[in-house]
């Protein structure tokens, strides 16, 4: 029986803790297992800390790791404002540190769930063009 973890996955396994995303993911070898570590902050003015909407958070950003590689760092900030509509107030803001200058997506709707899928849908939009600058350097 073989007691390597990396040997024993199907596909991929992603771990992540309160503050740190730990993605292993195996190629057709073994032996070639690439390994990203990046840094996701997560920080909050006026609302509760809540390990929900960091896992949601995460999820999300794990997907635009698996699509562009060069991800450093991402910092989430949820905030809440008073806001005349109720479509808006619960605010995330989504910076990415990646080679060049950092990337930024802010969205506000009813709720941080919401917020999060159009903030990650604008840094992908972002990341999409960054890569095509890349390539053609």
């Amino acid at each position: 029986m073989n007691d390597d973890p990396v040997r024993n996955v199907d596909k991929s396994i992603i771990l992540y803790s309160r503050s740190k995303l730990i993605l292993f993911q195996r190629t057709r070898s073994y032996s070639n297992t690439y390994f990203y570590n990046m840094d996701i902050n997560f920080e909050y003015d006026n609302v509760n800390a809540s390990e929900r909407l960091e896992a949601l958070a995460t999820e999300k950003i794990n997907k635009l790791v698996n699509k562009y590689d060069f991800m450093i760092r991402a910092d989430v900030f949820f905030k809440t404002e008073n806001t005349s509509s109720d479509d808006t107030g619960m605010i995330c803001n989504i910076r990415i540190s990646a080679p060049g200058p950092r990337l930024f997506a802010e969205a506000s709707h009813s709720s941080f769930e919401a917020s999060i899928k159009e903030s990650v849908n604008d840094l992908d939009r972002q990341l999409k063009k960054r890569k095509e600058k890349m390539k053609s350097h």
